[in-house]
């Protein structure tokens, strides 16, 4: 457990050497997010054939929520697999295997980095929007504080499985910004689904942005999120199981 102290502390300041990553990953959410709540406001919105979007709430309080999901995705999907696969062409990994440090410990120590800067990040997100937006309050805070974490952990686990695969640093921040954008385009967070076409609507919902949205507005808007839970869940066990199986040391 020391040894898992230790190294996280290490991924915190690798993390923080990397400005354009950090920049990117906590930044642009928060920038994107009040873009779009200044140009839609939080009344509630149809769309040109008439139909409630925004799931029946004003965009403001249907964003919120959907950029805690993103905030998670920014920093678990782009830096997280960034880091580790830049660590492994560093030698990093290699001097890690030969003092004998298991792989759980890397990458626990990779996940929880990411996932308290997930949080600190959402924290972050949430003061700005509590002074300087129009929305409505979580119906359960608590709620939303705990499915923000799940996905959190699930986005962390995804990530991890990139950057155990993915050779080097530069393609695991090509492919998790292309997964960033196509999270932040179909997965909620950017156009609602009732604007996109039904081709667009169905890779849409096989996206674990959109799962990891619907999960965290539940607690927020009191809706439903249905198989999401098992989606979330499930993308958590499966991207953990993969990772460690295919993890590469150099």
């Amino acid at each position: 457990m020391r040894t898992l102290v230790k190294l996280t502390w290490t991924e915190v300041k690798l993390f923080l050497r990397d400005p354009l990553t950090v920049l990117f990953s906590l930044a642009l959410p928060l920038i994107i997010l009040f873009i779009l709540s200044g140009v839609f406001g939080n009344d509630v919105q149809t769309s040109d054939a008439g139909e409630i979007v925004y799931r029946g709430v004003g965009p403001a309080t249907f964003y919120i929520p959907a950029y805690l999901a993103l905030v998670a995705a920014s920093v678990c999907v782009i830096s997280l697999p960034t880091n580790l696969a830049g660590d492994r062409d560093r030698g990093v990994l290699k001097r890690f295997r030969a003092s004998g440090v298991p792989v759980w410990v890397v990458a626990g120590a990779a996940v929880l980095v990411s996932v308290a800067l997930a949080a600190l990040n959402a924290l972050l997100l949430s003061l700005l929007a509590v002074v300087s937006l129009d929305f409505n309050a979580p119906r359960d805070p608590f709620l939303v504080v705990g499915t923000f974490v799940l996905a959190a952990f699930s986005f962390a686990a995804f990530g991890l499985l990139l950057g155990a695969v993915l050779p080097t640093a530069r393609s695991a921040q090509a492919v998790g910004i292309l997964l960033w954008f196509v999270l932040l385009m179909l997965g909620g967070a950017g156009p609602p689904i009732e604007v996109l076409g039904s081709g667009m609507q169905f890779v849409a919902k096989m996206t674990p942005m959109w799962h990891a949205v619907r999960v965290i507005q539940q607690g927020w808007l009191g809706l439903g999120a249905g198989i999401s839970w098992f989606v979330v869940v499930g993308v958590l066990v499966a991207s953990a199981v993969g990772a460690l199986a295919l993890f590469r040391w150099e």
